[in-house]
């Protein structure tokens, strides 16, 4: 049996990682500013994290979710007080499509509405639901077409209202800031009139943070430069550095009838410890604010480079639009200055390194990139 494939894969293979290095078999070092899709948060091999996890495993790995796990409640009570949502309820899961796929099923039961809106560039997850409200053809089966879903375009609001006031939708979903689709960040002020809009017509928002969440952008969600609140948060990516693991957050007035959502893995122990020591790292190192500030270095500097077309982000989201080819441009940097990063379309460098990046790496990626982008 042969793997099926699914990514075009570097010929490098990392076997053990250290804050933000990971190394391969032959101790070469390479500076990851891609976190495995954002998904390494406070770093590699955190000795904290480790710790927790160990420390777990050893007393209890997973029973079901028939039965009391305190560690939920914990996790639930920590992470409420983290991101200022402390009165939601908690849904754990396993993955962020999984959390975006309950959170419009919630929404549908809520409303008793078929309808979710969509924006164009987004990308939601590639399971059935999620995939539906993905704008990508290339990644929806004909199985996955629905007259459910409708897409407008990302930050235009008069055709957000065109669409809500036929009061046909359960929810509106939109990204914190658009990921896959190029770090385009939505405007603060469309992100208020949005949520006034959904309150308006009586429509949902869903909040999609999977990977702009976590503190990811100078703040817990990328949606609260703008002030608001939303119905429902999907995150995933960085909860758990690494260990399989996603949430859904969920407006106290949502009534939580039994067997209206469920889960096998979603929420088991190690899970819960992983995410826990995650927290723990993140509130005593002061990842949050690290991540505002290198984010804010990082994105000025990036911008004194001419021949870059545009630099945008917020915090440690940031994508670089490069002259060519993008992906020419990140095999350059894997092959050529050791460095990882991420890619979004034909011509952006995506850049999400865990939050605990330093000043010292950043100036080192930036001495490589500058080299490279000059000898285009």
């Amino acid at each position: 049996m042969k793997l099926f494939e699914v990514y075009s894969l570097y010929n490098v293979e990392p076997v053990r990682g250290k804050g933000c290095y990971v190394y391969d078999a032959q101790g070469t070092e390479y500076l990851d500013l891609y976190g495995g899709h954002a998904v390494i948060s406070i770093g590699h091999a955190h000795p904290h994290y480790i710790q927790a996890i160990t420390e777990q495993v050893c007393k209890l790995g997973f029973y079901s979710n028939s039965v009391i796990n305190s560690l939920q409640v914990k996790l639930a009570d920590r992470l409420g007080k983290a991101c200022g949502y402390d009165d939601y309820q908690l849904f754990l899961c396993n993955s962020g499509a999984e959390a975006n796929e309950n959170a419009m099923k919630l929404a549908s039961f809520h409303t008793g509405k078929a309808k979710i809106l969509a924006f164009s560039h987004a990308f939601h997850g590639r399971t059935s639901g999620a995939v539906a409200v993905t704008d990508n053809p290339k990644i929806q089966a004909p199985f996955n077409e629905t007259p459910n879903v409708e897409f407008v375009p990302f930050n235009d609001l008069a055709a957000v209202e065109q669409k809500l006031a036929t009061k046909e939708f359960a929810a509106v979903i939109i990204e914190g800031i658009q990921g896959v689709g190029g770090i385009q960040v939505p405007d603060d002020q469309f992100m208020r009139d949005l949520r006034a809009l959904t309150k308006k017509y009586g429509t949902l928002l869903i909040l999609d943070e999977i990977q702009s969440g976590y503190g990811r952008t100078g703040k817990f969600f990328a949606h609260q430069y703008a002030g608001i609140e939303a119905d429902l948060i999907s995150v995933a990516k960085g909860i758990a550095n690494g260990f399989p693991m996603a949430a859904l957050l969920i407006a106290p007035f949502f009534d939580p009838r039994i067997g209206m959502l469920g889960t096998t893995f979603g929420g088991n122990h190690l899970a819960c410890a992983a995410a826990l020591s995650v927290l723990d790292v993140i509130e005593s190192e002061h990842l949050i604010d690290n991540a505002a500030e290198m984010g804010a270095y990082l994105i000025t500097e990036l911008k004194k480079i001419k021949q870059l077309k545009d630099v945008r982000g917020r915090g440690l989201m940031i994508g670089v639009d490069v002259e060519g080819s993008g992906a020419e441009m990140r095999k350059r940097l894997i092959f050529d200055k050791h460095i990882f990063t991420g890619g979004a379309g034909q011509s952006t460098v995506r850049l999400l390194p865990a939050l605990c990046f330093s000043k010292a790496q950043a100036d080192q990626f930036l001495t490589a990139f500058k080299d490279l982008v000059e000898k285009q």
